[in-house]
């Protein structure tokens, strides 16, 4: 099976061409991935190659971009949802962010196609789960986006591993993603503007921590008190809140920086002081930031959104933590842009009974 183009850093498809007797020099392997990248919608000047390499690296890897099947925009806040199809017929999604800078944007990439979390506020979580992605599949939604940025006359300078799927459940294929994306000479994003969000998984976090990777990491924590959050987040089960504890202070320890966590905000379930209380007691002395983001559940008797006055208390409440509190704009909430609805719409309606 030939390999990916978008999946492979310069020394390992320079490997891969040896391999198979194309004699490639290390700086013919960087130029062809530039040159690949530029396709992109990141122009940048590349030296020639000889049409006899690249014909080869054509017959040798595949290069195959990913199906866009519709792209969505909310008119209020220029979110925009991208629903891809992979060539196996799964869907996924990504959505385009517009960042505070002018013509700037990041991109919420999926990792899985649905999910195992079962997390019960989210719509992804809903559809089950069918398969990890492949490292160039996430690889390829940032390119389809930067492409049609990069059309407008913007750029896409972030990438967040927080659509479908659990990232740290399909570790490698995400880290080799990220490495990629942050490679001089294939995406070029810094690395400190690329994050990877989970639910807690206290081993991969661990793994992540012993690994130093340059690239910040998001706890989806949701919430501190350990009934409400094995209700919320069925994998809670799976691990103490104590030995996820132990994971973050490992994390926070090898980056000497905050810690992110994200807290999907719930009106009268997760608002209370006693979360803010449980959440101090959990990570003492760790430093955190907290990214408080609105529920975005569209069904009948689903989770609310806070309001005004519920997440100002609760924002009081977390005053004693010294933390960074950082209102996190759930966009697209009229363009169905939470993780797995548009993938939801276009699914057969025996998959979602």
């Amino acid at each position: 099976m030939r390999p990916h183009v978008l999946g492979l850093l310069p020394d390992a498809l320079a490997a891969h061409l040896r391999a198979a007797g194309v004699p490639v020099r290390d700086d013919e392997a960087r130029r062809l991935c530039s040159r690949r990248f530029s396709e992109e919608g990141d122009p940048r000047p590349v030296r020639p190659l000889s049409r006899v390499l690249l014909g080869r690296v054509s017959e040798l890897t595949d290069d195959a971009p990913l199906e866009v099947v519709e792209r969505v925009r909310d008119p209020q806040d220029g979110f925009v949802k991208y629903l891809f199809r992979a060539r196996d017929g799964a869907l996924f999604e990504a959505v385009r962010i517009p960042l505070h800078r002018p013509a700037a944007f990041s991109v919420c990439l999926s990792s899985q196609v649905g999910c195992q979390m079962g997390c019960d506020f989210c719509a992804t979580g809903r559809l089950g789960f069918s398969r990890n992605l492949e490292a160039w599949e996430m690889v390829a939604q940032l390119g389809a986006v930067r492409r049609d940025v990069a059309a407008e006359g913007g750029r896409v300078t972030g990438a967040v591993f927080q659509g479908q799927g659990e990232p740290l459940a399909n570790y490698d294929a995400v880290i080799a993603a990220a490495r990629v994306l942050s490679h001089p000479t294939c995406g070029r994003i810094a690395g400190r503007n690329i994050s990877i969000s989970t639910v807690g998984l206290p081993a991969p976090i661990r793994r992540y921590a012993a690994e130093a990777h340059p690239y910040r990491l998001i706890v989806s924590l949701h919430s501190a008190v350990l009934s409400r959050r094995q209700r919320l987040l069925p994998v809670a089960g799976r691990a103490s809140l104590a030995e996820l504890a132990d994971a973050i202070r490992a994390y926070a320890t090898s980056t000497r920086d905050r810690v992110t966590i994200a807290w999907t905000l719930m009106g009268g379930e997760n608002d209370g002081v006693d979360e803010a209380r449980a959440l101090g007691e959990l990570l003492p002395g760790v430093p955190l930031r907290v990214n408080l983001i609105d529920v975005n559940d569209t069904r009948e008797g689903g989770y609310r959104r806070a309001t005004d006055v519920e997440r100002k208390a609760f924002m009081e409440a977390l005053q004693p933590l010294r933390a960074p509190i950082v209102r996190r704009y759930s966009g697209g909430a009229g363009t169905d842009a939470a993780c797995g609805m548009l993938a939801a719409r276009h699914q057969a309606p025996s998959r979602l009974s």
